[in-house]
């Protein structure tokens, strides 16, 4: 096995192993892919401020997100498409998760269904859903995750009109892979990924096929989703998901601090600050940067998670102390699973968590619940971008 020290040595190892149409999907963003550099790029504007002679015994980087104890604040992302980046991708991500004692988070668009999942795991998961026009199917698969066992939904709100994402409109995206003179030879220097995916059954949208109106196969499925997503979605609709569900609610795609402000007034329990991974308004601010002024706005009144662009435990540490009480990693859980599966899941959470707690330490916090902003030095370029009026 080789010798992981950080995200980057996982990822080298994933785009080497995983066909070229996944690494794809993961590794872009929409049209010039801005914002999906800026969310990393930024964590830069940050620098943090060492601290000495400070007891440094009995760290801890324990603490509740929605409520549930995390050994961190760290939940992995819904991240559609996961078991083609791995056989059983979901299954295996979901088992390094509770082994680690941070939040799952099962995406509709996942290749193992929620059953596959719940039969897999004995710690009760997250599930994310889209706001689709279906409110038979929307019901009926709000109740599937109740049956479940899931603790959570996560809703996200900016995907009503998709992005355009070049590379996958050139690599023909799809699941299972559409087989071209291209795709073929690509996935012939992928035998390992390819035996893998030889050896399941699951090889297209197990959340959707059987299950939704008129997709009995994966033939259908496309029909299906062009129309499913609901370009008319609005705060009268959320607040209905929310009473279809009946428990906890997390809203993701928060961006902006009068939607953070909606959220609140619609009753949930957590938003995730994010641009879904720079996957959809490109040009738009960084996830990092539009986190303080949306936790000034709402932060006492409902908890305020993160995501996009986050590599290590230092960018964890860095959203903390701007006041995030949970962070979500999509990328670069992803990158461990398409390069070793369970085991690159398990090395990537290790991986972040040593960073955040050495870092925590040499900041001279030894309780991650005592973080806050007296950690950082800030760039005065970090809040240049800020409405006018």
């Amino acid at each position: 096995m080789p010798h992981i020290t950080e995200i980057e040595d996982l990822k080298r190892i994933y785009r080497r192993r995983v066909p070229r149409m996944f690494y794809d999907y993961c590794e872009s963003g929409a049209w010039s892919e801005q914002t999906f550099r800026d969310n990393s790029t930024d964590f830069d504007l940050l620098r943090l401020r060492q601290r000495v002679a400070v007891d440094m015994a009995g760290r801890s980087t324990a603490t509740q997100m929605i409520g549930e104890d995390v050994a961190m604040p760290v939940a992995l992302a819904p991240v559609g498409l996961t078991g083609m980046q791995h056989a059983d991708g979901e299954i295996l991500a979901a088992k390094a998760a509770e082994k680690a004692g941070v939040p799952f988070t099962l995406s509709t668009l996942s290749i193992c269904s929620i059953e596959d999942v719940a039969a897999n795991t004995t710690k009760p998961f997250w599930f994310q859903v889209y706001t689709l026009k279906d409110t038979d199917f929307m019901e009926r698969l709000f109740e599937r995750a109740r049956t479940a066992g899931c603790s959570a939904i996560v809703i996200t709100l900016d995907l009503q009109v998709q992005g355009q994402r070049h590379k996958d409109i050139k690599n023909g995206l799809s699941a299972p892979p559409k087989l071209t003179p291209k795709s073929i030879a690509n996935m012939m220097t992928k035998v390992p990924w390819g035996l893998e995916m030889l050896g399941t059954k699951r090889r297209s949208f197990g959340n959707v096929v059987g299950h939704a109106k008129g997709v009995s196969d994966p033939s259908s499925l496309s029909s299906w989703t062009a129309e499913a997503f609901d370009p008319s979605l609005d705060w009268a609709r959320i607040a209905e998901f929310k009473r279809m569900w009946g428990g906890k609610v997390i809203l993701k795609g928060i961006l902006d601090a009068e939607d953070a402000r909606r959220a609140v007034d619609v009753g949930a329990d957590a938003i995730v600050v994010s641009n879904h991974g720079g996957r959809q308004l490109d040009g738009a601010i960084s996830s990092i940067r539009a986190l303080p002024e949306i936790v000034e706005a709402v932060g006492d009144q409902i908890e305020v998670h993160m995501d996009s662009g986050i590599r290590s435990g230092q960018d964890v540490l860095k959203a903390v102390a701007l006041g995030a009480k949970g962070t979500f990693i999509g990328r670069s859980f992803i990158y461990g699973l398409g390069a070793m599966g369970q085991k690159g899941v398990e090395t990537a959470l290790e991986v972040i968590r040593k960073e955040l707690d050495t870092t925590m330490a040499l900041c001279g916090r030894k309780n991650i619940q005592d973080v806050d902003r007296d950690i950082l030095l800030i760039d005065d370029d970090f809040y240049r971008w800020r409405r006018k009026g």
